[in-house]
C-alpha cells in the first residue's frame, strides 16, 4: 500500500522528530545538570547519563518504528484494526471460528504496544484502539463544534476552576504556556465539563488533556481521547466530585502493596505512611506530572490496549525498583523524596515496564 517514496517521507519524518540530543563539549566531561527539550517540548534536566539514556531510548524509538512501518506495508495500514481478542491473557477459551491471523495479529499487537507505539503513529493508533473513534462515530460530525459554540461564555464552578489551573498546566511549555495553547486546552475541558456534568471538571485533567493534546494534534480528537479515558477506559467515577472512584484506586492499590510489596508495606505503615500521599497525583494525573513524558506515553500506549489495571501495576513497579531504598528510611520525607526523584529520572520506560510486566498478574485478576 505504502510506496518507497512513502517509506522515506516517514522515516524522515521520524528522524525530524527525534533528534538526538549533545551536551556541551563541558557538561560531557563533568557530571553536572544540564537542560534540554524533550521530544513533546517539555523542559528537562538531567545529567549526562540521564542524556545518554534518552539517546538510548531515542535508537528504541526508531527501532520500532521500522518495526511498526514494516508491518503496516506489508499487512496494510489499518492491519491492527483486525478483530482483537480482548483477553487472551486471561485465558478466556477462543471462538472455534476465530481466524488463525487474528489470533496472530491480537499477539503481535500486544507484543508491539508494550514495547511502544513510534510517535508519529500514536495519535491513530490510539484513537482505533481505545474505541475514540467509535465513541465519535455514534454522534452527528459537527457534534464537537457545535458544543463548544454552545457552552462559549456560559460560567459554570467548573469554567471558573478550569480557568484559574490553564497557567498552572505545565507552565514554561512553547505552546501549552501560550494564549493559543490555554485557549484550546480550554475548550477541550470546559467542552467535555458540559458534556458530563457528573464529572465537570477536577484538577488533574488539565494535565491529562494538555498531553492528549501534544499527542493527538486536532484539539476534537483530543476531546474523544478525553471522553473515552473518562467513560471507558478509567474505574468509574475517579474524577466526580466525592473522587469515590480515586479512593476505590488508593485501597485498592494499599492491599495490592501489602501482596506484592509486604516488606515495603510493613516499613511504611511503621513509618505513618501514607501511599495516597503520592499515588493521589499518580492516578489523578495518569502519572503525566511524574513521569518523563516518553515514559508516561509509553505507559499510555498500554492503558489504552489494556485498561486501568496498568496504572496499578506502574505504580507498584515504581515501589518495587526502590525496595531496598525505601526499606532504610526513617522519616516519610525520606520516602517521598525517593519516590520524586526516582520517577522524575525515569526516562528510559523499558526500564519501569519491564518491572511492571514481571510482576504476578495473579494479584490483578479483578481488573
Amino acid at each position: 500500500m505504502y510506496g518507497t517514496q512513502g517509506k522515506r517521507d516517514w522515516a524522515l519524518e521520524l528522524q525530524a522528530q527525534i533528534p538526538f540530543l549533545r551536551p556541551s563539549i563541558h557538561a560531557r566531561r563533568a557530571n553536572i545538570t544540564v537542560k534540554f527539550q524533550d521530544l513533546y517540548g517539555f523542559t528537562v534536566e538531567g545529567n549526562v547519563d540521564d542524556v545518554n539514556v534518552l539517546n538510548e531510548v531515542r535508537e528504541k524509538v526508531r527501532e520500532q518504528g521500522r518495526v511498526w512501518w514494516a508491518l503496516e506495508a506489508s499487512k496494510g495500514a489499518n492491519w491492527y484494526l483486525q478483530p482483537q481478542i480482548a483477553s487472551i491473557s486471561e485465558g478466556i477459551a477462543l471462538k472455534s471460528s476465530l481466524k488463525l491471523s487474528s489470533l496472530a495479529n491480537a499477539i503481535t499487537l500486544k507484543k508491539l504496544i508494550r514495547k511502544g507505539i513510534p510517535p508519529v503513529l500514536r495519535p491513530k493508533v490510539w484513537f482505533s484502539l481505545s474505541g475514540a473513534a467509535k465513541k465519535k462515530s455514534t454522534v452527528p460530525e459537527s457534534y464537537y463544534n457545535d458544543l463548544t459554540k454552545a457552552v462559549e461564555g456560559k460560567v459554570t464552578p467548573a469554567t471558573k476552576q478550569i480557568d484559574h489551573d490553564l497557567p498552572r498546566t505545565f507552565p514554561g511549555h512553547p505552546w501549552l504556556d501560550t494564549p493559543d495553547g490555554h485557549a484550546t486546552l480550554r475548550r477541550v475541558l470546559v467542552g467535555y465539563s458540559f458534556r458530563d456534568s457528573d464529572v465537570g471538571y477536577c484538577q488533574g485533567l488539565n494535565y491529562v488533556a494538555a498531553l492528549l493534546l501534544l499527542v493527538m494534534k486536532t484539539e476534537e480528537d483530543a476531546f474523544w481521547m478525553l471522553a473515552v479515558l473518562l467513560e471507558n477506559v478509567l474505574v468509574n467515577d475517579c474524577y466526580t466530585n466525592n473522587l469515590s472512584g480515586c479512593h476505590v484506586e488508593q485501597r485498592v492499590f494499599k492491599d495490592l502493596l501489602v501482596k506484592q510489596c509486604p516488606r515495603i508495606a510493613s516499613h511504611l505503615e511503621a513509618l505513618d505512611f501514607d501511599v495516597s500521599l503520592v499515588a493521589t497525583e499518580w492516578f489523578l494525573c495518569l502519572f503525566s506530572k511524574s513521569l518523563p513524558s516518553e515514559t508516561t506515553l509509553r505507559v499510555w500506549d498500554v492503558l489504552f490496549y489494556e485498561g486501568a489495571k496498568v496504572l496499578f501495576h506502574v505504580a507498584l513497579a515504581i515501589f518495587k525498583m526502590r525496595e531496598d531504598e525505601l526499606l532504610v528510611t526513617h522519616h516519610v520525607g525520606d520516602v517521598i523524596n525517593i519516590l520524586q526523584r526516582t520517577t522524575h529520572h525515569l526516562f528510559d520506560p523499558d526500564e519501569l515496564l519491564t518491572v511492571r510486566q514481571n510482576l504476578p498478574l495473579f494479584y490483578f485478576s479483578v481488573f
